[in-house]
């Protein structure tokens, strides 16, 4: 008996991976053998990127507010102290627009934790 391959199957397969690869440079974006190794190696930075943007932001909004609580003669360490201390259920996003935006707003928090 002949062998029978599942060729529809695999047309879609390529098919998918090259339109995953649409926008890459060179043969990354033309011919198979990169294009799978170029989509596989894209999905496994897309993977760890989704968990280091948190950290990333997190460490964004301390330095913001590290670097608004400052200007108050406060470290960032001592004003997280006192906010938690005074039950301000305020998270370090909100602090942290409050800190850049909205510097009379942040002001008055520094002034009722202090």
């Amino acid at each position: 008996m002949p062998r029978s391959v599942n060729s529809v199957a695999s047309r879609a397969r390529r098919k998918k991976v090259m339109k995953q690869a649409k926008g890459f440079f060179g043969r990354r974006k033309n011919v198979w053998t990169v294009a799978k190794n170029a989509v596989e190696k894209a999905m496994v930075y897309a993977y760890r990127d989704r968990k280091q943007k948190k950290r990333n932001f997190r460490a964004l909004w301390i330095m913001r507010i590290n670097a608004g609580a400052r200007l108050h003669g406060m470290s960032y360490s001592q004003f997280m102290g006192k906010v938690k201390g005074a039950n301000i259920e305020l998270n370090r996003k909100v602090l942290a627009d409050l800190a850049m935006n909205h510097p009379e707003v942040f002001t008055a928090i520094v002034n009722q934790v202090k």
